[in-house]
């Protein structure tokens, strides 16, 4: 939460009057509103939710970088915010909107030209309060030659608690730097979650994001991978396991606007009871990307038959000289698979929980080496247990 005892600077009050001007104009999506049929939000009553400030922990840094609460961030890199800040993801947005009305709480994370970070900064949100709407802010800045990794994560100790979050994540990745981002979120089974995220990479920069989402009663999380710099990359993983009657909603757009450009963006997803999810997925490759070559796929695993996924992939071509491909499937546990292992002794249940590791391992691979990656495996086993 802001200090009140730092003086802010104006545009920052530009920018709030705007987002309030803007959440009085822009309705609420609908399921006829494109991009949203698949999510329905009637049951959302935002007056039900009153604005409340993050609890939220921050770790990991040196001295060459910058790792500060908003608040503070505002005092000491106003400059850099007002230029940054805002710079990938429009307002133009119910949810954003909101958020830009409300811009307080939050995260700036730096890193100067040439600069790498060893140690892993770690930003760990908790929404515990019930009738709690909180928006939150992360603004990741990796200039030239320069590397970092950051995990976010936003969890609830409850799956009692009913309350909303929502995000904005801007991720700015100089020429030639490398950023690993990862965002996890175990929230409440009765929490609503919307965030709207952007990364965009220059010139022979990279860019290793990850998400998974555990929690969640319904919402919607938006992901663009902007490959704004000629040989600039990305690799997108993600993975969700839902439970209940969760919804999970996950939209995601690889865009590829300039030449020698590769994205590889791979989803799983294990679906029980009566939890449903939606991935809508679209390469777009701008006029004159030439040399682009953009792959994406999505894969979801049922352990029920009340359980439902939908998965949408697209292609957006305006180049000539392109190598774009995508692929979705959604079955079914293996029967076969189940029977081989029954076979040699195991029970049903052991081997249930074989199959359904097997289908993931591969997205626990894409995830690197590290405690980062430890701690997610960890999660990521918790998880499963609860739905199996």
């Amino acid at each position: 939460m802001a200090d009140a005892t730092i003086t802010e600077p104006a545009w920052l009050n530009e920018r709030r009057e705007r987002g309030a001007a803007l959440v009085e104009t822009i309705e609420l999506p609908h399921q006829k509103t494109k991009g949203w049929e698949f999510t329905d939000i009637s049951k959302l009553d935002l007056d039900a939710y009153e604005a409340a400030p993050a609890e939220v922990t921050i770790s990991g840094g040196s001295d060459e970088i910058v790792v500060l609460p908003l608040a503070d961030a505002l005092a000491e890199h106003s400059d850099l915010l007002a230029e940054k800040l805002g710079s990938l993801v429009s307002p133009e947005d119910p949810f954003v909107a909101r958020n830009e009305a409300s811009l307080a709480d939050g995260v700036l994370v730096y890193v100067p030209k040439g600069v790498e970070c060893d140690e892993a900064i770690k930003v760990d949100l908790k929404l515990d309060t019930s009738g709690a709407a909180v928006n939150w802010r992360t603004l990741v800045v990796i200039e030239e030659g320069a590397k970092a990794e950051v995990w976010e994560h936003y969890g609830s100790a409850s799956d009692e608690t009913d309350a909303l979050l929502n995000t904005v994540v801007e991720l700015i990745v100089g020429p030639a730097a490398n950023l690993h981002y990862v965002s996890t979120q175990d929230l409440s089974e009765k929490a609503w979650l919307f965030s709207s995220q952007r990364g965009e990479v220059e010139r022979d920069g990279s860019l290793d994001w990850a998400t998974l989402g555990f929690g969640g009663g319904g919402g919607k999380v938006r992901m663009t991978t902007n490959l704004a710099g000629t040989g600039s990359e990305a690799r997108v993983t993600g993975g969700y396991a839902g439970g209940n009657a969760q919804h999970i909603d996950y939209d995601t757009l690889q865009e590829h606007a300039a030449e020698h450009t590769t994205s590889d963006l791979a989803f799983r997803g294990v679906l029980a009871d009566k939890s449903s999810a939606v991935w809508r997925g679209m390469i777009k490759v701008d006029e004159g990307a030439q040399q682009t070559d953009a792959f994406q796929e999505c894969r979801n695993m049922l352990l029920s038959t009340e359980a439902h996924a939908d998965a949408i992939p697209g292609l957006e071509i305006l180049a000539d000289d392109v190598a774009c491909t995508h692929a979705a499937a959604i079955a079914q546990v293996d029967k076969d698979q189940l029977f081989y292992l029954e076979s040699r002794g195991l029970n049903e249940e052991t081997a249930r929980t074989l199959v359904v590791e097997g289908f993931l391992q591969s997205l626990v691979e894409r995830l690197g080496q590290g405690s980062v990656r430890d701690e997610i495996a960890e999660r990521l086993e918790t998880r499963l247990a609860e739905i199996l």
